[in-house]
């Protein structure tokens, strides 16, 4: 199924590289002023704290919530917010009980016991040395899976090729981090694997056009590595437009009614598919012209890579007839 037909005319995308390479700075310019500006909203995974969430069997008077445990020294400052509907409460703290004989669920029974009639559904802790281990081991993984993309990419295509993918990846996470921290939304385990998803996704795109772009060096016949590059992604127009609107979808689905526990991480992944998918094509590709990727050279080394595999085929037909 085709959306765009290549073949009618070619969308003279590199005509605007700068235009969009200007765009992409400011985003992720903001983005960074975002981040240590406000800052990220760390979740009780990385934070350390407890969750406690009490479902009521009517409304929850939040309101009378909050006020009751503004007065209480243990929960003073608690973030009570709704989870998942006007019935049900979370309760936020970054204390963490020291007391293994307190039972917490006990504990906010007795205090909440004028509010009206609930039940605790969960009680979840986490300890600020497990936080901090987790906030660690979340920003070793990231950094791992950039620098396995590094050699990745080096070893199927070529060095500038390797680096405008992981520019690409930097400014995509860099994009995807600002937003978390423009909406000051809970940085936990599920928005961790959802970056780790923006990196796989954007990188899947990306290989893609990439894929094409060289493929268009081999068989287009211009030299200039902008018209090369316009043909290419023009040909990838349809499937990237197709897979990101099917993702795109099924995501913001998943954002409307996947409950509370799931909002965080697919609004992460939602702003990751649309800003992966325009770095794919308006920040990846104009970096090769930027880093001067030269077609003339890279066909040169085809040529002799093609000569040297016939030279080869030539003497495996001659060993195999016994004429050497």
């Amino acid at each position: 199924m085709e959306v765009f037909k290549h073949d009618q005319s070619i969308v003279r995308f590199m005509a605007n590289a700068k235009k969009f390479g200007i765009l992409s700075i400011a985003l992720v310019v903001i983005s960074l002023g975002l981040l240590m500006t406000k800052g990220l909203n760390y979740g009780i995974d990385f934070a350390g704290g407890t969750v406690i969430q009490v479902k009521y069997s009517g409304d929850a008077p939040i309101q009378k919530v909050r006020d009751i445990l503004n007065k209480s020294k243990e929960y003073q400052g608690a973030n009570v917010t709704y989870f998942g509907s006007n019935q049900e409460i979370a309760i936020r703290t970054k204390s963490t009980s020291k007391n293994v004989d307190v039972d917490i669920s006990d504990q906010m029974s007795k205090i909440l016991k004028n509010t009206g009639k609930f039940e605790i559904r969960s009680v979840d802790m986490v300890g600020p040395a497990v936080g901090d281990e987790l906030r660690e081991k979340g920003l070793m993984a990231m950094l791992l899976s950039i620098i396995g993309i590094l050699g990745y990419i080096s070893f199927r295509f070529e060095w500038r090729f390797a680096l405008a993918s992981v520019i690409a990846l930097i400014h995509d996470v860099t994009i995807s981090l600002g937003a978390l921290a423009l909406f000051q939304i809970d940085v936990n385990l599920p928005i961790l694997a959802a970056i780790l998803t923006i990196l796989g996704y954007s990188l899947n795109d990306t290989v893609i056009v990439f894929d094409r772009i060289r493929e268009g060096i081999r068989t287009i016949k211009s030299a200039q590595l902008g018209d090369v590059i316009d043909e290419s992604v023009t040909r990838t127009l349809s499937r990237t437009t197709l897979t990101s609107l099917t993702t795109f979808f099924v995501v913001f689905t998943l954002y409307l009614f996947g409950g509370e526990l799931l909002k965080g991480f697919s609004f992460t992944l939602l702003v990751g598919v649309v800003v992966g998918t325009y770095s794919s094509i308006f920040v990846a590709s104009p970096i090769l012209m930027w880093l001067k990727f030269s077609i003339s050279e890279f066909r040169a080394k085809e040529a002799e890579k093609l000569k040297r595999e016939k030279e080869k085929e030539k003497m495996r037909a001659m060993y195999e007839q016994g004429t050497m």
